[in-house]
């Protein structure tokens, strides 16, 4: 038997025992019956990839397969531009079969605090616009429709005015390339550093109403946000007319749902009652090693995503 079947075979037994799984799985000697795959959740949650490896190995067409029997319709992959093209369509390949969907890739302009488009310099903007047409091409391999941007660095030379204007002329130019192809890119606030630019959603929002593209919108990372701002289910109230896609991350940590401060059930809940059916990317960590973490983050899913639903 095939190392892969195994594995497969084994993570279903112990996601049945752990999580109250639909899958059975049957094992006689050396040989695993293949079993049914869970059902899907109700919101559309993205795994990235090393989330499964030790159910179903380093490699990540592997781990897509997996993560598809236990329910989960998407991926994500920050480094995809970084990823031969030849491995872009493969991963491209598998997730088609499946019928699953690729939510976000991090433009590839250096870093999230390089190459600042704030600071208004010409050798920015070209390194910003340039990693815009690379991503069209990449975007097509995997049938991608969101793209993952941070303008860069805060400028503290120039008024925060003129750094927002200077955002907003790069990222209207970039819209000119990403629209045409159906791409939408989707700014992030992060909290990592006050070094950075974009920060707050309020400020995202503006941005986005400055724009004024359906190529250009929110990422809603929720943990960041948590860290940023709080009051989380207000905050993206205010701005939801401009979020085109969310992640996922407890606060503090990051890691999966039920290990933190935050109602991810309660979160969920709203984030479906307002109809949002795109994609919800798992950027986060697991709060336990091995294979036990993985199987209690595939059961604190299921117990965020069990809300009413009418």
């Amino acid at each position: 038997m095939q190392r892969r079947q195994f594995v497969r075979g084994s993570a279903l037994a112990s996601a049945a025992m752990l999580a109250g799984s639909t899958s059975q799985a049957e094992t006689s000697g050396n040989s695993a019956v293949k079993s049914p795959t869970d059902s899907p959740f109700h919101l559309n949650y993205g795994i990235h990839d090393g989330m499964f490896e030790n159910h179903a190995g380093k490699d990540f067409i592997d781990q897509i397969q997996f993560a598809y029997e236990h329910g989960f319709r998407s991926l994500e992959d920050n480094g995809l531009m970084q990823r031969t093209p030849e491995r872009q369509q493969q991963i491209g390949d598998s997730m088609a079969k499946l019928g699953m969907n690729m939510g976000v890739f991090v433009l590839d302009k250096g870093g999230n605090g390089a190459n600042s488009i704030a600071s208004g310099k010409p050798e920015y903007q070209a390194i910003f616009l340039d990693a815009c047409k690379k991503a069209v091409d990449v975007a097509k391999r995997v049938n991608a429709t969101w793209i993952t941007v941070v303008p860069g660095d805060f400028e503290r030379h120039l008024p925060l005015g003129i750094q927002t204007a200077h955002v907003i002329d790069v990222l209207r130019l970039a819209s000119d390339i990403l629209a045409p192809h159906g791409l939408v890119m989707v700014l992030e606030p992060l909290s990592d550093t006050p070094d950075l630019f974009l920060r707050y959603s309020d400020q995202a929002y503006a941005i986005c109403k400055a724009v004024n593209s359906p190529a250009c919108k929110i990422l809603c990372d929720m943990f960041h946000m948590q860290r940023n701002e709080g009051d989380i289910i207000p905050h993206m109230d205010l701005v939801w007319d401009e979020i085109g896609y969310f992640q996922i991350g407890n606060n503090p940590k990051r890691n999966e749902p039920g290990t933190g401060e935050m109602d991810y059930k309660n979160i969920f809940h709203h984030i479906y009652q307002k109809g949002f059916r795109g994609v919800l990317g798992m950027e986060h960590g697991k709060s336990l090693p091995g294979k036990e973490g993985e199987l209690a983050l595939i059961k604190a899913y299921r117990e965020a995503d069990d809300f009413p639903i009418s």
